[in-house]
C-alpha cells in the first residue's frame, strides 16, 4: 500500500450503482436515487437505487426462486466449499480497491478498512467454506428398533441489514455462513455505506455463486428494511445496529410469518483498570486505542473507562498523552491514525453528548470539539470526560463516537456494579495481574465478551453476541451456523 496507489483509487469515478438482483445490476421499479455523500471531504461521490417494497419482492422472489430449485442448496457441501474458497480469493485479489471504495463512504481509517474489511472478510468466506464438510447431523440415543436421526437443513431465505461502520466485515458475519448453509440471502447494507457490499455481489457470481442466490437492495432502512421485516418469504432476519430499529424488526416479525430475528444491538463497553494492571502505559495504549480508533465509531468500543481510584489520575494522564499522539485526519493518508466521523448527523450527536456531560458534572480532560471543518468532512477529537457518574447520560447511552467517559471506583464489588450498571452487555474488559480477580470478575461481569489485559482483537474463532439489550444470536465462530439451519428429526421404525 502506497499513497500513490491510494490516490489512484480515490480518484476513479464511482459510477451510479444499482441493486444487484438475480445476478444483475438494475434500477430501483420507481427510479429514485439515493446520494451518496463522502465523510472525507461532504461531497457527493455517486448515487445509489433508492430501492422500495416492490424492488425487495422482486429480490426475495428471485432468492425463493433460487432456493427451491436447489441450485445452490442441493450442491454437494464441497462444491459450495470450492465457491466460498474462490470468493475468498476474489475479495484478497481487490483487497485495496475494496477498501478504499469503503473508506470512501463510511470515512474508515484505510489501515484499519484494509484489515478489518477486506483481510476479515476474506478470512471469514475460507473460515465457513472450510467448516461445510465438517459440520455433521446426529444418530439419536434409542431403542434398537429405532432409528432417529437429527438432519440440519438450510432455513430457505435469509434477510440481512447491514450497519454503516464496517459493512464488509459484519456483512461477511452473516452472508458467509448463511451461504456455506446453503440458503439464499437479501442484504440490505446502509445506504451510507452499499459499495463494497455491491462489489461482493458482483464476486460473488464470479466465483460461482448461482445467480438469486445472493442479493442487494440499496436505499432506506425505512423503505427497504421495513419491507424485508414484513415480507413472508424472509425466513430468518439478522440485524446489526440500533436498538430502536432492532425492536422495530422484531414488531415486524410478529406481524408477519414470525420470522427468526437474531440482533446485535449497541453496546456501553466497560474497560475496568485495577491498580495491579502490570504495565500501566501499555494499558493506557490499549485502552485508547479501543475507543478512539475508528472516531469510536466500533459496537465493541470501551466507552466507559472504570479505573481504581489509587492510580486514576496517573493512569487517565497516560491515557490522554497516547491519545493526543493519535493524528485525526484524511482517512485516505496514510499519515492518519483516526479517520473520519461517518456523517454530519452523528457528528453532531456525538457533540451533544459533550454538552450534556458537561451540562451533568462531567469535566472536560481532552477534545470535545470539530476540528478540520475546512475540508468539508466530518471529524472529532478524542474526547475523554471524567468525573462521570454512574447513571448520568454519558455512562448510560451509547454514543458511537470518540468519547470516553471515564468513571473511579474503590472495591472490585464496586468495579463489577459499575460495569453491570447499563441496559447492555455487548463487551467489556479488565486489566489486572491478579489470575483469581481476573476469574471472578470474568463470572461478574455481563456481558457477551470479556477481555483481560487486552482490549478488541477476537478473531472468528470465537462468538461474539450480547446479553441484555445488546440483543440476541451470535455472529462469528461456529455457533453462528445455528442461525440459519432448521432441525429435522427424522424418528424411522426399523
Amino acid at each position: 500500500m502506497t499513497q500513490t496507489d491510494l490516490n489512484a483509487l480515490r480518484a476513479e469515478v464511482i459510477p451510479p450503482k444499482g441493486h444487484f438482483i438475480d445476478g444483475q445490476m438494475t434500477d430501483a421499479a420507481n427510479g429514485a436515487r439515493l446520494d451518496v455523500i463522502s465523510p472525507i471531504d461532504g461531497q457527493v461521490i455517486t448515487t445509489l437505487a433508492a430501492g422500495g417494497a416492490e424492488d425487495v419482492n422482486r429480490a426475495v422472489t428471485a432468492a425463493r426462486r433460487a432456493f427451491d430449485r436447489r441450485v445452490w442448496a442441493g450442491q454437494p457441501p464441497a462444491a459450495r466449499k470450492k465457491v466460498l474458497l474462490r470468493l475468498a480469493e476474489l475479495i484478497e485479489r481487490e483487497a485495496l480497491a475494496l477498501a478504499v471504495q469503503g473508506v470512501r463512504d463510511n470515512g474508515t481509517e484505510i489501515g484499519m478498512a484494509f484489515k478489518a474489511e477486506s483481510g476479515s472478510a476474506a478470512g471469514t468466506f475460507r473460515y465457513y467454506a472450510e467448516a461445510i464438510d465438517k459440520v455433521y447431523g446426529e444418530v439419536a440415543p434409542t431403542a434398537e428398533n429405532v432409528l432417529g436421526l437429527v438432519h440440519h437443513e438450510p432455513v430457505g431465505v435469509v434477510g440481512a441489514i447491514l450497519p454503516w461502520n464496517f459493512p464488509l466485515m459484519i456483512g461477511a458475519w452473516k452472508i458467509a455462513p448463511a451461504l456455506a448453509t446453503g440458503n439464499s440471502i437479501v442484504v440490505k447494507p446502509a445506504e451510507s455505506a452499499s459499495l463494497s457490499i455491491l462489489r461482493l455481489a458482483e464476486l460473488a457470481i464470479e466465483a460461482g455463486v448461482p445467480e438469486g442466490v445472493f442479493n442487494v437492495v440499496t436505499g432506506k432502512g425505512s423503505v427497504v428494511g421495513e419491507a424485508i421485516g414484513l415480507s413472508m418469504e424472509v425466513d430468518v432476519l439478522v440485524f446489526t445496529g440500533s436498538g430502536g430499529v432492532g425492536r422495530r424488526l422484531l414488531e415486524y416479525s410478529a406481524r408477519s410469518n414470525l420470522k427468526r430475528c437474531y440482533l446485535e444491538l449497541g453496546g456501553k463497553s466497560p474497560n475496568i483498570v485495577f491498580a495491579d494492571v502490570k504495565d500501566l502505559d501499555h494499558a493506557a495504549k490499549v485502552s485508547a486505542n479501543g475507543i478512539f480508533r475508528n472516531s469510536g465509531q466500533v459496537c465493541v468500543a470501551g466507552s466507559r473507562l472504570v479505573v481504581e481510584r489509587s492510580i486514576h489520575d496517573q493512569f487517565v494522564d497516560a491515557l490522554i498523552r497516547h491519545a493526543r499522539k493519535l493524528t485525526v485526519g484524511d482517512p485516505l493518508d496514510l499519515s492518519s491514525d483516526v479517520g473520519a466521523v461517518h456523517s454530519k448527523v452523528q457528528l453532531e450527536q456525538d457533540l451533544g453528548f459533550v454538552d450534556k456531560a458537561l451540562a451533568e458534572g462531567a469535566d472536560l480532560a481532552l477534545g470535545g470539539k470539530r476540528i478540520l471543518e475546512e475540508t468539508g468532512g466530518f471529524y472529532m477529537e478524542p474526547t475523554v470526560m471524567t468525573n462521570v457518574g454512574r447513571n448520568d447520560t454519558l455512562n448510560q447511552q451509547e454514543v458511537f463516537g470518540p468519547v470516553l467517559a471515564v468513571t473511579p471506583f474503590d472495591t472490585e464489588e464496586q468495579a463489577a456494579d459499575l460495569a453491570n450498571s447499563t441496559v447492555y452487555g455487548l463487551a467489556s474488559g479488565l486489566w489486572t495481574s491478579d489470575l483469581s480477580r481476573a476469574h471472578r470478575m470474568i463470572r461478574s461481569i455481563r456481558a457477551g465478551v470479556v477481555h483481560v489485559n487486552t482490549y478488541g482483537g477476537s478473531d472468528g474463532t470465537v462468538p461474539l453476541g450480547g446479553v441484555g439489550q445488546s440483543g440476541n444470536g451470535h455472529d462469528k465462530s461456529l455457533h453462528a451456523l445455528h442461525k440459519y439451519v432448521d432441525l429435522k428429526s427424522a424418528w424411522i421404525q426399523l
